[in-house]
């Protein structure tokens, strides 16, 4: 295991939709993490992928991650829990040529458990952002962190992240990384 490095990650970022987040007990932590690791994303150039479980049913991307993201990511529906059971997504993650992949979003111990597993079984050095996931259920959420860790996946906080993709005070975009973080 290496720490993130900017030139080797891609982010995952999945159903962070309406519907979802209005349901998640950490919904305000969640939004704002996700916001913060999106415009530290668009700054680094590091290329996201989201994912959006039934639009029809269940909403869009929220609509502030969206303007954060802009045009640095590009969606894909899905109704399977497992982001990687849609083809184009796994296509899309491997056209990238990434080793490390960081992933987020709704509901931890559901589509992001199962995704990240996935990718895992798959090669990819797989991070989670707990900090930047949630459930329903604060129970289910830890659970999904817990059993996640028990399959190698790596567990940290958005901060860990960030600081880990600027690696010093002498980046370029560190002084604009660290106005997001509040």
């Amino acid at each position: 295991m290496t720490t993130l490095n900017e030139n080797d990650s891609l982010i995952l970022i999945i159903d962070i939709q309406d519907k979802l987040l209005n349901s998640v007990y950490n919904q305000e932590i969640l939004k704002n993490k996700s916001l913060i690791i999106a415009k530290t994303a668009s700054l680094l150039n590091i290329p996201i992928i989201v994912t959006e479980q039934y639009p029809k049913g269940l909403g869009s991307t929220i609509g502030e991650l969206k303007e954060a993201l802009s045009n640095n990511a590009i969606y894909y529906e899905k109704t399977s829990f497992s982001a990687l059971d849609n083809s184009k997504i796994m296509n899309a993650i491997k056209e990238m040529n990434k080793k490390q992949v960081v992933i987020f979003g709704i509901e931890t111990h559901i589509c992001v458990s199962q995704t990240a597993i996935a990718l895992a079984e798959k090669g990819y050095e797989v991070t989670l952002i707990k900090d930047a996931s949630g459930s329903r259920a604060e129970t289910e959420h830890n659970a999904g962190i817990d059993r996640m860790k028990e399959l190698g996946i790596h567990i940290i906080t958005t901060e860990i992240a960030l600081f880990e993709w600027l690696k010093s005070s002498k980046h370029d975009r560190f002084k604009e990384v660290q106005t997001l973080i509040k």
